[in-house]
């Protein structure tokens, strides 16, 4: 009971005051004195409705009162304006007096407080007869609360009372709080209707209290008790309805109409038999409405939270989680009746799902299938769906979760990906995409490459290579060992760095209770094994790094939100990071073009890309971490980015193996699940209907610098100079010379060859092929003299 039981409501017979011992009749003089005390002087500390505090005055509660705010529900909508969640404390929505029916207020107004327009905030007839009978018959009896009163309860109760103590004091039955009640309600009328008439003041507390009143179902408001029990709002509640609703103020327990119908329907003809009684409706209106069935056609409030958004609901958490990092905490948004109008587009979201299930069933054990898209942009960059294979859920089984498996960091981590900053790293020191990478041979023996107690440890290829290959080439096939090796040239800090600035933030975060993060540690330890994508990845920074990459070299936080409004339609500020530019342009612009081999045959999803249809120009990389626990692919356009990382879920992860065809990955003891296989091919289903009805946009033009290199890195071209001129040349550009004697009929000393040519690493030793002036002499036939060498061609 939230209410009251009303002031003459009619709901329970008088009785007349018998004869009583003298001690009840001088208890009664004492209250009685005790009402015109208490109005007359101000209370003393320790019998205020919530605080004892002696600052807590009648005035200052009276003024809160006026000028406070409802707990309301916030509306969460995707970016075309649809409801995805909603977020409340209290199920509630701030209706407008004129946007509730007349048969509502009369309802109420009839049942509760039938003297409401006429007294000032205290019903002192009625109080004065409820004093009478409940004193001459030793207990609560009759209630006298007018509306006004059973506001201030109601607002004390729902509104600031905060835990179980404070809420125990704001319904406490004590004369000390009653009468406290009726100084508040006297003071309040009379500030809400300076400046204005009496009935407009009456109005705004009618309208106050049919907005805080508990209605049962978790329904606060006519405004959430219209939806719940009969799916309409309040300005269409008709008189059986409304007399419903009103009847429930003095029991939601004893009166709810699912659980109790038959005494619902008594209460609520009492309702109407009181509106009929006070004029407020007709004896033909009344006959009909009490004849009428209850119609409830639900009580079931909307969803609470993001549990109840669906498919939605990793966004919902994820945008949940990002506002609490910009100063709108989860307590403010469930009670600030906010609508906050997000970037997920639908259609992104429901391709992106049926992708990830398409290749890893919800309910398929110990396999994890997330994915998240960004759009790029110059001044934002915009989530456009993110999603898991598994449900959102709390049930605590394995194949449900609440964990923000889409940006949480994935401690198994997103392989080969990770190549990309080292890439990223050689052309901002100088080296451009066609840079000739060596590619060493499988067990490659790197200074920077060690195992955990720092001894060598061989690096291994995931298949065979040529000895060269350019950075184009070498990130479409993604050979270990090249990339070890060119990470001997840009070292290991500065590709960590790169990999913060493009986006991924969480690894300058630092870990535990102010402990190092994994940024620091990997620099410290020198951790050649970074350009292998071994430390924790979140699959929406990685989704992130794509769209900066794509936004020119501009990074922005990756953002779900378009705009908040507040219950008055008043834009919310969201405190959030502004946009960096971390790369230059043109840097960005090569890298894309330079990652744009993967779908073309030769590349690691390019099988993927032809399974699917996809036809767009595109970048991308594969990664694959060691025994094939987890495997990542970071794809996008110009216009839409987008990474997926597979992974064993499990406290114990496994290898993982990939069926193929229609069987999804499972775990195995030889893992050969690659970022090719169930990444690429979730990457390339999800985004190919979503882009599918856009233009086709070409990637963006490179600059020389970055396609041939810095001038500091550009190898002078020496074939045909003398060997001595060549190293010269050679060594005055910063390269060191070694020279190797190869037969051939150009003059002796003459070079004929070098390698490598174009482009390579400041002090890489360039090989020069020097002539030794002759050929030998083929061999002879059988029992034949052997003929002489043969001497240089004449005028060479």
């Amino acid at each position: 009971m939230t209410g009251g039981t009303g002031s003459d409501g009619g709901q329970r017979p008088r009785r007349g005051l018998t004869a009583r011992p003298i001690a009840r009749l001088l208890g009664l003089c004492l209250v009685a004195g005790l009402i015109l005390a208490g109005i007359t002087f101000p209370l003393v500390g320790g019998i205020g409705l919530v605080s004892n505090d002696a600052s807590d005055t009648v005035s200052a509660t009276s003024s809160d009162l006026a000028a406070g705010q409802l707990p309301l529900v916030t509306t969460v909508t995707d970016k075309q304006g649809a409801p995805i969640a909603y977020l409340y404390d209290q199920n509630r929505q701030n209706t407008p007096l004129e946007q509730i029916s007349p048969e509502m207020r009369a309802a109420i107004v009839a049942i509760e407080d039938r003297r409401f327009y006429e007294h000032d905030g205290v019903d002192w007839t009625g109080t004065l007869r409820a004093l009478v009978t409940n004193q001459s018959a030793g207990s609560t009896q009759q209630g006298a609360s007018t509306l006004t009163q059973q506001y201030i309860k109601n607002y004390q109760l729902y509104v600031t009372a905060r835990t179980p103590s404070e809420r125990l004091k704001a319904t406490e039955a004590t004369y000390a709080r009653k009468l406290r009640e009726v100084r508040v309600a006297l003071q309040l009328e009379r500030q809400l209707a300076e400046g204005t008439s009496k009935r407009q003041a009456k109005d705004e507390i009618l309208q106050r209290y049919l907005n805080i009143v508990f209605l049962g179902n978790n329904s606060y408001g006519v405004g959430a008790a219209a939806r719940t029990y009969f799916n309409t709002t309040p300005d269409k509640l008709t008189i059986p309805q409304a007399a419903m609703l009103a009847g429930m103020v003095q029991s939601t327990a004893a009166f709810d109409p699912v659980a109790h119908p038959q005494a619902a329907t008594g209460r609520r003809n009492e309702v109407i038999n009181q509106m009929r009684l006070q004029g407020m409706i007709t004896p033909q209106q009344a006959q009909e409405a009490a004849a009428s069935p209850l119609g409830v056609a639900s009580a079931a409030p909307p969803a609470n939270g993001c549990i109840g958004a669906g498919d939605a609901a990793f966004f919902c958490k994820y945008m949940v989680d990002y506002l609490g990092q910009a100063g709108l905490p989860a307590e403010q948004l469930n009670r600030g009746g906010y609508t906050i109008r997000t970037t997920l587009d639908r259609a992104s979201l429901t391709a992106m799902t049926a992708a990830l299930r398409n290749e890893v069933p919800a309910r398929q054990r110990n396999v994890a299938d997330v994915m998240a898209a960004v759009s790029p942009g110059a001044t934002r960059h915009e989530v456009t769906a993110m999603g898991s294979n598994r449900v959102f859920g709390v049930d605590g089984s394995e194949l449900e979760t609440s964990y923000g498996l889409p940006w949480e960091p994935v401690n198994l981590g997103a392989g080969s990906v990770y190549k990309v900053f080292t890439a990223a790293t050689a052309l901002d020191k100088g080296l451009g995409i066609d840079y000739q990478m060596q590619i060493p041979p499988d067990g490659y023996a790197s200074p920077i490459y060690r195992d955990g107690q720092g001894n060598p440890f061989p690096v291994r290829n995931a298949g065979s290579y040529a000895p060269v290959l350019s950075m184009t080439d070498a990130l479409a096939q993604s050979p270990n060992t090249g990339f070890v090796k060119l990470m001997e040239y840009t070292g290991v800090a500065p590709v960590v760095d790169m990999a913060v600035k493009l986006g991924m933030r969480s690894l300058a975060e630092p870990q535990g209770n102010g402990g190092k993060s994994i940024a620091e540690i990997a620099k410290e330890q020198n951790q050649g094994s970074f350009t292998l994508g071994v430390t924790p990845t979140s699959v929406l920074e990685l989704s992130n790094v794509g769209a900066t990459l794509a936004s020119r070299g501009t990074w922005c936080p990756p953002t779900p939100i378009v705009s908040i409004t507040d219950p008055d339609g008043a834009p919310v500020p969201v405190s959030e990071q502004p946009c960096e530019q971390v790369v230059p342009p043109t840097l960005a612009d090569t890298l894309m073009v330079g990652m744009s081999k993967d779908d073309q045959p030769g590349g690691t999803s390019a099988a993927a890309a032809g399974e699917n249809g996809w036809t767009r120009p595109m970048s991308g990389k594969t990664g694959t971490t060691q025994q094939n626990k987890s495997a990542a692919f970071l794809g996008f356009t110009p216009g839409l980015s987008g990474a997926v990382i597979t992974f064993d879920d499990s406290s114990s992860p496994r290898p993982l193996c990939d069926g193929g065809g229609d069987s999804p990955p499972f775990p195995c003891s030889d893992g050969n699940i690659f970022g090719g296989k169930t990444p690429a091919r979730t990457w390339y289903k999800a985004m190919n209907p979503v882009l599918a009805p856009t233009p086709v946009q070409p990637l963006p033009a490179t600059d020389p610098r970055y396609v041939s290199g810095g001038t500091n890195e550009q190898i002078p071209e020496v074939v045909g100079q003398s060997a001595d001129q060549a190293e010269q040349a050679l060594r005055e550009a910063g390269f060191s010379v070694v020279r190797s004697a190869v037969n051939n009929r150009a003059p002796a000393g003459t070079v004929v060859g070098q390698s490598p040519r174009g482009t390579a690493l400041p002090n890489q030793p360039i090989t020069l092929q020097v002539a030794s002036g002759s050929v030998p002499a083929p061999p002879p036939p059988p029992g034949a003299v052997a003929a002489p060498a043969v001497g240089p061609a004449p005028g060479g």
